[in-house]
């Protein structure tokens, strides 16, 4: 991808959004697209190379629309700051977890996992770890895994006006933490870390200049291969409820 291009207009975007700059600027718009399109159609077949569960998606499957739902929002800009893609097995909207890459200035992005679950399947996940603590600690406790994602006890988490997420370190294993038990489970928990979790996803934070070219698919593939194992095993619960 020309990650130069892309992040300048996501730059010029955030500095003029608004529906007439937009318009002068829609040719733009449509290459930066494009180039992205064509970036998120190579990673889909790269990550197909090791978890063929997403080999059929499309492009159209993966990405969301540039418009913003300002209906509830305080922020009544009409365009995103960024460009993403979800790769998900079985869609955008299910449940079960997937692949995002996220481009926006200063805060690119990859990351994988399953995030705002409902209740009854946090706690089927909670209760799963438990029962298979070993397993799940040799995923998330994997040098590997805490060298690009780290533990949830380095992850932090701060909500900005509108509700949205911001993300203050470079990396981060689960978004939103509990400060204390979940109800039903024991306090004393020697892994309580694990269950104080409210999502299972984990990200890594990447230099704006890391899209560029073509050479970040093998690096994502190895971001994305050590952060697998951690989604399967929640999938595992989710699908029970698909």
């Amino acid at each position: 991808m020309q990650t130069k291009r892309i992040i300048q207009f996501l730059k010029d975007v955030a500095a003029n959004n608004n529906r007439p700059w937009f318009q002068e600027h829609k040719a733009e718009y449509d290459a930066v697209r494009k180039d992205f399109e064509e970036g998120i159609a190579s990673a889909i077949g790269c990550i197909a190379e090791f978890d063929s569960s997403i080999s059929h998606l499309s492009v159209k499957d993966t990405t969301y629309r540039f418009y913003r739902d300002t209906r509830f929002s305080p922020d009544k800009s009409p365009y995103k700051r960024h460009l993403g893609a979800y790769i998900a097995a079985h869609g955008k909207k299910a449940l079960h977890g997937g692949y995002y890459i996220h481009i926006e200035p200063g805060h690119c992005m990859l990351a994988c996992g399953s995030y705002w679950l409902p209740t009854n399947i946090l706690t089927s996940c909670r209760n799963e770890i438990m029962a298979n603590i070993d397993e799940w600690r040799r995923i998330v406790e994997d040098q590997r895994f805490v060298r690009f994602f780290g533990t949830p006890e380095e992850s932090s988490m701060a909500v900005k006006e509108g509700g949205e997420y911001d993300m203050d370190s470079d990396k981060g294993f689960g978004i939103v933490h509990l400060k204390s038990a979940p109800s039903g489970f024991p306090r004393d928990y020697e892994f309580i870390q694990y269950l104080r979790m409210k999502d299972y996803c984990c990200w890594k934070h990447v230099p704006d200049t890391f899209f560029d070219g073509d050479r970040w698919l093998n690096e994502m593939a190895k971001v994305f291969k050590v952060a697998k194992p951690m989604m399967d095993f929640v999938n595992n619960v989710i699908d029970d409820y698909e």
